[in-house]
């Protein structure tokens, strides 16, 4: 994350007109038998007529599925003359193919740049030794944007080293787990590194899920190190904690006593349990962990120059449904999204600031841990996903912190990660699928016009 919002880099390509063809019409008969002694006589055929057809195609974009109309009996001559038949040439140099029984040209156009396509054809009453006429114009396409980005691996010698890209996947228990996290463009571009960090575990013993990430400040030097940090021990406390005897037995009491009577008083029990043995002193001693390595260094910094978000939760199947607490503080966001019901749990409430890019982070100590709630939870019978996402993915997918509870964005983000994108990258959700990650990580590389921090995601599905 970036506090304020890296600027957009300036070489986006943005689809301009087409330029009107160029008059450059000639014969075969021209080109061929410049010796022969008479010239022959050019067909009466306006130029305007083929021009504003030429003009009338669309640019194209690289590695994107192009398709336009061309339909050869529009064309007539100052007489009122048919076109017999049209062929192009050029056209497969660039990826593309006239298709005259459908009347279209399509393809996926493979190369950049303004490309000069001939279209070769007969008059209606042509018979042979009649000429052949040729029509020059340009076929505009664009480059695929994210080309015009450098990828400059992040140097291996710097302070805290942490890989561009990283994934995981665990299959357990009654649901699966897939994260995946992604160096933005704009930290790519300058060879700086990934921000994000994620962690997730599952216990075999008690059954509980926990997932977590976070979002290092672009600003704060160190802070892709404060991320890491914040996932490793909110990851370790949560195992130990839901682990420990007497706490997860209190736990469990006290998630099957709220159900079946969700009173103040039961729901106050289970809140302070979850929240001051689990999730807060998980965030806690994550905040801990990392002041003491900001003074542990031989020239100790302030902790700010750790800045990092942080977006924790935990689950669990009962007999009666799922239980799922989370922990937020920053921006990002956390749903239980159910495909089924078309509903939405949202776990929490984003950190705005008073400008875009602004939040709060787990660095700014203990006024985080009293300025408003930040422990919440909700028993589902089922649910499709728990997903968890820093703002590399909500600004492009949600635009708004609004637009979090809107079920409308979380199908269309779902759908999205189901295939349904100009990328055609799917991710396979099914039990048995040891690629998801993978599949995961290809997607993070979806293209958004302005959208190029770091995308980290993480999902119980």
């Amino acid at each position: 994350m970036e506090e304020n919002k890296e600027q957009e880099i300036q070489k986006e390509v943005s689809a301009e007109e087409t330029p009107q063809a160029e008059k450059g019409e000639t014969t075969d008969s021209q080109s061929e038998n410049s010796q022969q002694p008479e010239e022959p006589k050019m067909p009466e055929i306006t130029y305007q007529t083929l021009a504003i057809l030429m003009k009338n195609l669309p640019n194209g974009k690289v590695k994107k599925e192009y398709e336009a109309e061309f339909d050869v009996a529009t064309l007539k001559t100052e007489k009122g003359n048919s076109i017999a038949s049209a062929e192009f040439e050029g056209l497969q140099a660039v990826g593309l193919d006239y298709f005259p029984e459908e009347k279209k040209i399509k393809g996926i156009p493979t190369a950049a740049g303004d490309h000069k396509i001939t279209i070769r054809y007969k008059l209606g009453d042509w018979t042979d030794g009649k000429p052949v006429l040729l029509y020059t114009f340009t076929l505009i396409i664009n480059p695929d944007p994210r080309v015009l980005w450098n990828n400059t691996p992040t140097p291996e010698t710097i302070e805290y080293y942490k890989p561009d890209s990283d994934k995981a996947f665990v299959q357990a228990g009654d649901k699966n787990m897939a994260a995946a996290s992604q160096r933005g463009r704009s930290h790519a571009h300058e060879g700086n590194s990934r921000d994000d960090d994620f962690a997730l575990h599952f216990d075999t013993k008690t059954d509980w899920y926990a997932l977590v990430v976070a979002d290092g400040a672009g600003s704060a030097k160190f802070s892709r190190e404060g991320a890491r940090i914040a996932c490793q021990t909110a990851k370790e406390i949560c195992e130990a904690q839901l682990s420990k005897d007497g706490i997860a037995e209190v736990l469990d009491l006290a998630i099957a006593e709220y159900h079946k009577d969700d009173s103040d008083k039961n729901r106050i029990e289970l809140y302070q349990s979850l929240h001051s043995e689990v999730l807060a002193k998980a965030a806690w001693s994550a905040f801990e962990n990392i002041v003491k390595e900001a003074q542990a260094k031989v020239e100790p910094v302030k902790q700010k120059e750790y800045a990092t978000t942080l977006i924790l939760s935990i689950a669990k199947k009962f007999e009666f449904g799922w239980f799922v607490g989370a922990w937020w503080v920053g921006d990002g966001g956390i749903g239980i999204y159910q495909k089924e019901n078309n509903q939405v749990e949202i776990l929490g409430e984003p950190d705005g600031g008073e400008f875009a890019g602004q939040t709060r982070f787990l660095t700014m100590g203990e006024e985080i841990f009293k300025d408003r709630q930040r422990t919440y939870f909700k028993i589902v019978k089922d649910f499709t996903a728990l997903v968890l996402m820093t703002d590399g993915i909500t600004d492009p997918k949600f635009e708004t912190d609004a637009n979090l509870k809107r079920i409308e964005k979380w199908n269309a983000l779902w759908e999205d990660l189901n295939g349904a994108n100009e990328d055609g990258v799917k991710v396979d959700f099914t039990d048995d699928n040891a690629q998801a990650a993978d599949q995961l990580l290809r997607w993070l590389d979806f293209w958004s016009k302005g959208n190029h921090d770091d995308r980290t995601i993480a999902i119980l599905y």
